[in-house]
């Protein structure tokens, strides 16, 4: 089971202050090619799995958008760790089927 949820909110400084949207883009598809769960909602992403994994995929994450041409990047990090009891976006979430 997993044991942590970790939510990312990626803000790549752009080339030439281009638009944001291809490089989050990018940045899910990093999250979608791991193979976690994850869940795309409008200010962040959330990813379900071991801590040192999700870890790794934000590392990948920025180190993606160093390759794209990114001088920098802010990548805002919300972890919730529970290594006795595990965790889960479902559990989290049940009450709110709807989103609502």
């Amino acid at each position: 089971m997993a044991n942590a949820l970790v939510s990312i909110q990626i803000l790549p400084h752009t080339p030439g202050g281009e638009s944001v949207i291809p490089y989050v883009d990018r940045a899910i598809a990093i999250i979608k090619a791991s193979g976690v769960p994850y869940r795309v909602a409008p200010l962040e992403t959330t990813m379900e799995g071991e801590l040192s994994e999700l870890l790794g995929i934000v590392k990948q994450m920025n180190e993606g958008m160093a390759e794209l041409g990114c001088p920098s990047v802010i990548s805002q990090i919300k972890i919730y760790y529970n290594p006795a009891d595990g965790a889960s976006m479902g559990r989290l979430l049940e009450k709110y089927p709807d989103g609502q």
